[in-house]
C-alpha cells in the first residue's frame, strides 16, 4: 500500500493584492488578471509515491520546493492542480511549536498538541510521563512556554510527535534544532521508527545521514522533480548542482 502519492502536483502560493474590496467589486476582471500574475510557483508537475514502511528523503538547494513538498502532505497546503493521497495518521515535525499556546503549560500544551496530532485524551493520559521524560524540561514543564527558548519548544513538540504513534512522520531538518545530546537523541529515535516499520519522509541537507537512513531519495530542483531513486545516486545528483 501506497501512504502518500503525488499526481502531477503543481503548487502556486498567491501575493495578496492591496486593491480591496473595491477593486474586487467594479474591476473583478483586472482584478482575476492581478490575482494570476501575482502568483509565486513553489512546484511544477511533481509525480511521486512512498510505499508503506519506506523511508524518503526529499533532497534539494533552498527555495527548491522541499518544504512545500512536506506542507502538501501534512495537509497544510492544498495543491493548485493535481491530487494528493496520504493514507494513515501523520506526525509532521515541520515547524516544532506550531499549535502551542503560549500562555499555557508545557504540561498542557501536550495535552493540547496531542489533540491536534489525532491523539485521543485516553492515549496522552497513558504516554503524557513518557513525553515528559523525553523533553528533558524538568520543571519547566509546569510553567507557561512563552519564557521557553526555541530549543525547549522544539524539545516539546518532537517528544509530542513522535509518542503520537503515527503512520507517517514528516521531518524537516528539525534533527538539527537544540543541543547536542537531543540531537543524537531524536535521531535515535528515528531510527526506531525506521525499526518499527514507519513511514517517514524527511528533508534533510545532512548527504551521510540521507545516504544511510534513507530507502529511496527525491532530488527536487527549480521546483520539478529532478531525480527518484537509490539515494547515493540522488546524493551525487544534488551535489552536482
Amino acid at each position: 500500500m501506497n501512504r502518500v502519492e503525488f499526481k502531477n502536483v503543481t503548487k502556486y502560493y498567491t501575493l495578496l493584492q492591496t486593491g480591496g474590496i473595491k477593486d474586487f467589486l467594479f474591476h473583478l476582471p483586472s482584478y482575476l488578471r492581478g490575482l494570476r500574475k501575482n502568483r509565486i510557483l513553489a512546484l511544477k508537475n511533481v509525480s511521486f509515491s512512498v510505499a508503506d514502511g519506506e523511508v524518503v528523503a526529499i533532497i534539494g538547494k533552498n527555495g527548491a520546493g522541499k518544504s512545500t513538498t512536506l506542507g502538501l502532505i501534512a495537509g497544510v497546503l492544498v495543491p493548485t492542480e493535481g491530487e494528493v493521497v496520504v493514507n494513515g495518521r501523520i506526525a509532521p515535525l515541520l515547524e516544532l511549536g506550531a499549535g502551542f499556546h503560549p500562555d499555557l503549560t508545557g504540561r498542557e500544551n501536550i495535552i493540547l498538541n496531542g489533540i491536534l496530532l489525532g491523539m485521543t485524551k485516553r492515549e496522552i493520559t497513558e504516554k503524557l510521563e513518557q513525553i515528559i521524560e523525553f523533553s528533558e524540561l524538568g520543571d519547566f514543564i509546569d510553567k507557561p512556554i512563552r519564557i521557553y527558548s526555541s530549543g525547549m519548544l522544539s524539545r516539546l513538540g518532537f517528544s509530542v510527535a513522535v509518542h503520537s504513534n503515527p503512520d507517517i512522520l514528516l521531518v524537516d531538518e528539525v534533527l538539527s534544532v537544540g543541543d547536542i545530546e537531543f540531537q543524537k537523541k531524536s535521531i535515535r529515535k528515528i531510527y526506531e521508527f525506521k525499526e518499527r516499520g514507519k513511514t517517514i519522509v524527511f528533508v534533510s541537507h545532512d548527504m551521510p545521514l540521507v545516504k544511510e537512513l534513507a530507502d529511496k531519495a527525491i532530488v527536487i530542483n527549480n521546483r520539478e522533480k529532478l531525480f527518484e531513486g537509490d539515494p547515493k545516486e540522488a546524493v551525487k545528483v544534488y551535489e552536482s548542482l
